[in-house]
């Protein structure tokens, strides 16, 4: 089984970075790929659960990320730094990913197949 690690690294409504690297997610997990998602800089924003996207006429995809159980994807890490940076705290993300240091990150990259940066 290949290992695919997703880094999630723009913010989710100025580009359809966000959208396409979650069905990127989806798809490959429904094709029994093992899939991990890392939210790192504006990507972290990705996890807000109070957005908005219809008031700059982008389409709202953030509540998708509640299927990922669905999916069997179970590895999601959030930069704790990021996090920070952007005073989010548990309680407004979507989803509840672990929060951990860079150096579980680069643990992550390390054994993955495949990275993919959107």
């Amino acid at each position: 089984m290949k290992k695919l690690t997703i880094i999630f690294r723009r913010a989710p409504h100025g580009s359809p970075h966000g959208r396409e690297a979650l069905d990127l997610a989806l798809l490959s997990a429904s094709f029994e790929q093992e899939v991990s998602l890392i939210f790192v800089d504006e990507g972290v924003l990705n996890l807000v659960k109070t957005q908005q996207p219809e008031l700059v006429g982008a389409k709202d995809f953030i509540a998708t990320f509640g299927a990922l159980p669905l999916y069997d994807i179970d590895t999601i890490l959030a930069c704790e730094a990021s996090l920070q940076e952007y005073g989010l705290a548990n309680t407004e993300l979507t989803i509840a990913p672990s929060i951990v240091a860079s150096s579980a990150i680069r643990e992550q990259l390390a054994s993955a197949d495949e990275v993919l940066v959107f």
